[in-house]
């Protein structure tokens, strides 16, 4: 038997809000995914922290995994994606947007501005979160992305040509 779902909102996010804004993450990703015909696989399983756990359970090479982190450019968070392999270089961040100050997004911020927790935030801006969304081009040397998504027990899969289409980030180098 499977483990109860876990959920992706933070326990301050009442079912209101989920309803107002259309359903859990998940729903809304899936909607997102079908709406626009791409095909996704998911998977269900024990809870994961990091890329490194999350790429186990998954049975695929950590490159893979699409790493969404949020930080604080200035006064405006944004969403940034890289392969799960590597770790933002925060200096290409601020050269490339002209920016002075970049720091993550703390836990309770991510909480408040998402209902999400860290490791579970899936690698779409708007119309999934409401972020400008930036994507480091080692997502694109890889035939598929693999993400959590909304929680730190659900897992989806799909082409990397599909994901960029959709998502429609800026592409632009910051990983190391």
């Amino acid at each position: 038997m499977d483990p109860p779902q876990a959920s992706s909102r933070s326990p301050q996010t009442s079912e209101r809000d989920a309803a107002a804004s259309g359903g859990s993450i998940l729903d809304q990703i899936r909607a997102l995914l079908r709406r626009h015909e791409i095909e996704f696989r998911e998977l269900h399983h024990e809870p994961t922290r990091t890329s490194e756990d999350s790429a186990r359970v998954r049975g695929e090479d950590l490159r893979i995994g699409g790493k969404a982190l949020l930080i604080k450019v200035d006064d405006e968070f944004r969403l940034f994606v890289l392969s799960a392999a590597l770790r933002v270089d925060s200096q290409a961040i601020r050269a490339h947007l002209n920016a002075r100050r970049t720091r993550f997004a703390t836990a309770e911020e991510l909480a408040e501005l998402t209902g999400l927790v860290p490791g579970a935030v899936p690698p779409f801006g708007r119309p999934i979160l409401p972020f400008p969304l930036y994507v480091d081009p080692s997502v694109t040397e890889n035939e598929r992305i693999a993400f959590n998504a909304g929680s730190l027990t659900d897992s989806m899969f799909l082409k990397v040509e599909d994901y960029l289409r959709m998502a429609q980030p800026e592409v632009f180098r910051f990983g190391r």
